[in-house]
């Protein structure tokens, strides 16, 4: 199955001149959505992870359903005040300012081996600050994972030697 086939592509969403990914295509779809996680598990077979972060808000899909495939727990990744108890909170630059990205202090231990999953890996900015929060709580990344992962954007570059995973490459932006 060619999962790139199943994601639909809209353009100037959100804004004139991107070209949204929308995954909802694939979601929707059983087979491919079995397929994904099928693929995201196989591409970390030989790893053991503690629990899974999932980084808001489609990231949250992949994650539940890979931490329930590996009968651990899934630590979600938000907004600032989305997380009803104490959180911790990372800044990260965009293009034009800044966002901020929050976990629950308790969301993690120390030592825990984590995967980081969301569902496109554009470049690079919100995974990153994710890592810091992971790490702030004492836990490791041992690696990140994504459905879609825009080359051109050179995400995978800022996330220097963490491994990272994605199932579809997208090389341009047409």
């Amino acid at each position: 199955m060619n999962l790139a086939d199943k994601i639909r592509s809209i353009p100037d969403f959100p804004k004139k001149g991107i070209i949204f990914k929308d995954i909802t295509t694939l979601t929707g779809d059983g087979e491919a959505l079995r397929e994904s996680v099928r693929l995201m598990k196989d591409r970390f077979k030989e790893e053991r992870f503690d629990k899974v972060v999932g980084i808001e808000s489609r990231g949250f899909i992949f994650a539940a359903i890979l931490a329930h495939e590996w009968g651990i727990g899934m630590a979600p990744v938000r907004k600032p005040g989305k997380l009803p108890a104490a959180t911790i909170r990372e800044t990260y630059d965009l293009e034009y300012g800044q966002d901020s990205l929050e976990m629950h202090i308790d969301a993690l231990q120390q030592g825990q081996r984590v995967l980081v999953v969301d569902d496109l890996l554009a470049t690079g900015g919100t995974v990153e600050a994710t890592i810091r929060l992971v790490e702030k709580l004492g836990a490791t990344v041992a690696g990140c994972c994504f459905l879609i992962e825009l080359d051109f954007l050179k995400g995978r570059e800022r996330l220097g030697d963490y491994r990272v995973e994605s199932l579809v490459h997208v090389e341009s932006e047409t």
